[in-house]
């Protein structure tokens, strides 16, 4: 069946989007996976990758054009499909430009029967996709309630990607009438958001049919008596056993507001001794002010103290995150296609530790080991563009600039925020920008933007005393530096054994693009500018 392709929202701020190069053309085969199209946003340039696969039937928008998000970009189906009655329904003569677009965010459906279905003013929203790699979101917060008046612009609430939790704005005017995820709750995207409409309006019948067949292509469904007949029969469950464990220690999952997660951490109460009030048995913030243990319950949420004395066995569950999603994805999918290999080295820090120490001196001014090593790593890769390249299936890309992702560390995993152009930057400036990616990155307000676009990256875990350690490549770059401690150690220099200082570091490259030798030419020319710092400033 034709799966309808329209131009994405690539980044939050994107309004719309230029065609800059079609990597398929109309007839060729499609796997989900494959690149698309490159297409140019507000803030770079960027592959949309497909979620579809069969032949790609008609391409809507042509290289070098621009549209509005959510105007039809392509169609894929099966080999000779007959889509003429996906292009018949649009008014325009340009069908390029006009197709099936859709009222950012909410999903407009294509049958009659659907149209039928909605009411007069009702707009259904759905799970938008706020990041080129986002799959599914989770609602954190939100910023409205049922029956509060929504304005175009206003927040609706805050949702949680692969990448960032990000705030959601409405671009439509009305009451909100329905809520399709509580919060904590996850959905793919394009799944049932909320429905606003006129105040008033009944929106059970459509929420409750609510259907996403794939992609872009909503539906509202009418069930059989069949089905209807098997719902009647279906035997009840206690929504408040499988929502809230009790006290017999079982290991259900636990709902629970965000609020209410975090009072109970600070005030060491243990959520699964905890009955909630909230629709289904979730906990939220007035189970927390009202909760009184019991004789038998505990308010430590130290395992040690509730299970030792009797030999049970407990464990604590905790549902993978978006961002934790994603990170196993990606690095499982490098790790597991990416060729691989290791290069060592030991590099010689005094001149180093006496550099910073004078440039530290200049009143105003800090800089890490860190920036000197991104620094040095920018400028030895423009000598080295090799190592500087990126494999895809079909070509290899050598760049000419150099952003460099510096790897953070935060509660859900990792994060690496991109220092673009970082040659062209100062050790003060790179400094700046990664002292304010790294604070931002834990407070979860990094942008999607900022995390894209990287050709190579540092990976360091000196500062916690790792001494040697090896990264995974953060596809489709084809190297990432894996940085140590400086350790001092006995050294020898001119053949006598004399104090000193000394730092490892770890490149891994994929062998697809970068050569044994190339690699360690690269590190040679690295070397260079870490043992003789001064030489950056030239």
């Amino acid at each position: 069946m034709a799966e309808v392709i329209n131009m994405p929202r690539l980044s939050d701020t994107m309004e719309e989007g230029t065609v800059a190069t079609w990597l398929k053309k109309v007839g060729d085969k499609v796997e989900e996976g494959d690149i698309l199209a490159e297409i140019e946003t507000d803030k770079a340039t960027m592959e949309f990758e497909s979620f579809n696969e069969g032949v790609l039937l008609y391409v809507g928008i042509q290289e070098g054009e621009t549209a509005k998000v959510d105007t039809l970009l392509a169609i894929i189906g099966d080999e000779g499909e007959d889509i003429s009655g996906l292009l018949k329904g649009n008014t325009s003569e340009d069908p390029k430009t006009e197709a099936l677009k859709i009222d950012e965010p909410s999903v407009v459906n294509t049958s009659s029967k659907t149209e039928e279905a909605l009411p007069e003013g009702v707009i259904v929203v759905t799970m938008p996709r706020l990041s080129d790699t986002m799959e599914e979101g989770t609602v954190a917060t939100w910023l409205k309630k049922v029956g509060e008046t929504v304005e175009e612009g206003d927040i609706l609430a805050e949702i949680e990607t692969d990448k960032a939790t990000m705030e959601f704005e409405s671009f439509q005017a009305g009451t909100l009438l329905h809520v399709g995820l509580n919060e904590g709750e996850s959905a793919k995207v394009d799944a049932l958001l909320a429905i606003i409409g006129p105040a008033g309006t009944d929106v059970s019948s459509l929420a409750k049919n609510f259907k996403v067949n794939s992609g872009s292509d909503a539906t509202v469904v009418e069930e059989t008596p069949k089905e209807v007949e098997e719902k009647k029969e279906a035997p009840k469950q206690d929504v408040q056993a499988s929502i809230s464990t009790s006290n017999s220690g079982s290991n259900g999952r636990v709902f629970a507001s965000p609020l209410a997660k975090k009072m109970a951490q600070d005030k060491g109460i243990n959520l699964s001794q905890v009955n909630g009030s909230g629709e289904n048995g979730r906990i939220v913030k007035k189970d927390i002010e009202n909760y009184t243990p019991t004789s038998t319950g505990v308010q430590s949420s130290t395992p040690v103290a509730k299970f030792v004395a009797s030999g049970q066995e407990d464990f604590d569950e905790k549902a993978n995150s978006q961002m934790r999603k994603v990170i196993a994805k990606r690095l499982g999918e490098s790790k597991f296609t990416a060729p691989h290999y290791y290069l060592n080295v030991e590099f010689d820090m005094e001149n180093a530790i006496a550099f910073r120490g004078q440039y530290n001196s200049i009143p105003d001014v800090k800089i890490s080991y860190n920036d000197m090593i991104i620094k040095a790593c920018a400028l030895a890769l423009r000598q080295h563009p090799q190592v500087n390249s990126q494999w895809f299936s079909d070509k290899i890309r050598t760049n000419n600039h150099v952003h460099i992702g510096v790897a953070v560390a935060v509660d859900e995993g990792l994060v690496v925020p991109v220092v673009e152009f970082a040659n062209e930057q100062s050790l003060p400036q790179i400094g700046a920008s990664v002292r304010d990616f790294a604070k931002r990155a834990r407070a979860k307000k990094l942008t999607p933007a900022e995390m894209e676009g990287s050709t190579f990256t540092i990976s360091n875990l000196g500062m916690f005393g790792i001494e040697s350690f090896t990264s995974i490549i953060n596809q489709p770059n084809s190297a990432i530096l894996s940085v140590g401690a400086i350790v001092e150690k006995p050294v020898v220099k001119e053949g006598q054994v004399v104090p000193g200082h000394t730092m490892k570091l770890t490149l891994a490259c994929d062998h697809r693009t970068v050569d044994g030798a190339t690699g360690a030419q690269f590190l040679l020319t690295l070397k260079g500018y870490i043992e003789n710092p001064v030489t950056m400033l030239v």
